[in-house]
This record gives structure tokens, C-alpha cells and sequence, in this order.
């Protein structure tokens, strides 16, 4: 099971009240959310293996030399070193080292690399596994992922993490009318505006999935454009060709990097804390009682 970290984290913020504190008045809400999000996925899906992946770099800088508007809205202040801050509210910002020491007592594997995403580090785990594979996520980029052939699919939340869609191939072909393997060169055709990328002028994402039926992939809808007797009409063909300049290098931004180098690490579950007494004084500290005692006995069975 591999955790899109910060899409939970962000959600169980959004979706736990501000209300829950720590003793000296800190929020945890989103702390306390993740730790129960992760105990009911534990409960439900029971994984052998559980990896917490982490965006190291949320707005890789080769991702915006290739795409200047990638993430540029999301941009709350620029850095001459190492990424850019990210725009997170300002009680979640603290939680977040919180996360991190927690889920290091628990002996949760937490994986990042250097320049890139945590999609990337997904990318790369999922492509490495010999078994199953489910992936976490908000994030509906991390579709192209989904493989039948290799049981590698996405548990899509709805609401908290107890009510997934769960995301195979049929239900990407029903939904989108692509394959798993034709998703990245639709959402680049389509393009997506909570990522800053524009996609082509009058193509929604109706058109692109026809488009990519038809043709097959980004570069035979290229083709077609260029194509005097393709049946694509003038419009269409006009925007293509005259988005030619962000089709050359939608399609490296928008697919999920599969060959990150990452750290040895041992990815299976824990069936207790690595370090009791460090997971007790930070229970203490941040005020985690229930939450932590309702995930240790999921771990422990």
C-alpha cells in the first residue's frame, strides 16, 4: 500500500475539525485524521507492506522549466534554494514535522527524493512491486498508474478513507473512455487547471478522450492535425497545431516519473512501535491518545 502522504494529510485537515488540539492549544487535526485514516485502511485492506510517500519537491524545478505556469498558483513563496513554499494553511504547516516524527516512531516507512514528487516516488514503488499493489490518493493523475494485468489500482477517497472508489481499469474506461495506459496523454491533452496546466484551447475533457480513442495516443492526435485528410475538424486541428510548443513537453510533466532513485528501506507494516518510549512522549506532547491507541491494535493483529 503506497500513501499519496499529503493528499491524507491535507484532507484529514479539511476534514477533521481545527477543534482538536494538543494540551498547550495546537492544532493536531490533521495529525489525529491521518493516524485514523491510516489505521482504517490498515483494518480494511490489511498490506503487507505500507509506504508513506512524500513530496520531498512538490513543484519539481524540471517540471517548471518545461511548464513555467506548473503549480505557479499554488506558489506562496520562492526560494533561491530547494523548492519553492508551498501555499498550506497556516495552522497545517506545524503539523507536518509532527507527522514526520510520528510516523518514525511508529516504524511506518516515510520515502521521498530529492526533486521529485510524491507521485514519482509511487511511480517507482509500484513499478518495483512483484505483488498487488494499492495506491491512496486524492490525485487523479496517479490513474495512469492502474495495471489489471499487475493488480496495481487506486483507492480514490470520497469521504475520509472508509469510503474509496476503487479505481481499476474498467471503471477509468467507463468514466474517462481511455485506458489506464492512454490517461497521462488525455489529462495533457485536456489539461488541468488546479495544476497550471492549460491544456489545448477548446479541447474539455469529453473531446480528449475521443481524440485519444481515435487516434490512439498524443502523437497520432499530433498526426492527425497535421493530416490533410484526418476527419478532425478546423477548429480542432487549429488548436492543436497551434499548441504545439506545450504538447512537445505536456505529456514529461504530466507522466508520473518510474525511475527515482530511492533509499534501501523496509517497507513492511509494522506490528508495533519501532520506538515506544519516542511514540509516547510525542503522545504526550501533541495529545494523540486515542488516535495512536486506536491504530496500534490495527498493527498488532
Amino acid at each position: 500500500m503506497l500513501l499519496d502522504t499529503a493528499s491524507l494529510y491535507f484532507r484529514a485537515y479539511f476534514g477533521v475539525p481545527d477543534s482538536v488540539r494538543a494540551p498547550d492549544g495546537t492544532p493536531v487535526n490533521a495529525v489525529r485524521g491521518l493516524l485514523d485514516f491510516i489505521g482504517r485502511l490498515v483494518q480494511d485492506h490489511r498490506p503487507d507492506d505500507l509506504v508513506a510517500c512524500w513530496d520531498d519537491d512538490w513543484r519539481p524545478q524540471w517540471r517548471v522549466d518545461l511548464i513555467p505556469s506548473y503549480k505557479a498558483h499554488r506558489v506562496a513563496a520562492e526560494t533561491e534554494t530547494g523548492p519553492d513554499e508551498e501555499e498550506v494553511p497556516d495552522t497545517l504547516s506545524p503539523q507536518v514535522p509532527v507527522i514526520e516524527e510520528v510516523l518514525a516512531a511508529l516504524g511506518i516507512a516515510r520515502i521521498g527524493a530529492a526533486g521529485y514528487e510524491a507521485d514519482d516516488v509511487i511511480g517507482t514503488l509500484a513499478g518495483r512491486a512483484d505483488g498487488p499493489v494499492d495506491i491512496v490518493t486524492g490525485d487523479r493523475d496517479l490513474f495512469q498508474l492502474v495495471d489489471d494485468v499487475r493488480e496495481v489500482r487506486v483507492l480514490y477517497p470520497r469521504k475520509g478513507v472508509g469510503d474509496c472508489d476503487l479505481v481499476d481499469g474498467e471503471l477509468i474506461r467507463t468514466k474517462y473512455g481511455v485506458r489506464p495506459d492512454q490517461y497521462a496523454d488525455f489529462a495533457a491533452l485536456r489539461g488541468d487547471v488546479s495544476d497550471g496546466l492549460p491544456g489545448v484551447k477548446g479541447i474539455g475533457e469529453k473531446t480528449a478522450a475521443q481524440l485519444i480513442t481515435e487516434y490512439g495516443d498524443l502523437a497520432g492526435v499530433r498526426a492527425a492535425a497535421q493530416d490533410p485528410a484526418s476527419r478532425l475538424t478546423p477548429a480542432k486541428r487549429r488548436g492543436i497545431v497551434e499548441a504545439a510548443a506545450y504538447l512537445d513537453v505536456a505529456p514529461t510533466v504530466v507522466r508520473v516519473a518510474t525511475d527515482v532513485p530511492l533509499p534501501e528501506f523496509d517497507p513492511a507494516l509494522p506490528a508495533g512501535p519501532r520506538d515506544p518510549a519516542a511514540l509516547d512522549a510525542l503522545v504526550k506532547r501533541w495529545g494523540l491518545t486515542g488516535a495512536v491507541g486506536r491504530l496500534l491494535p490495527v498493527l498488532e493483529r
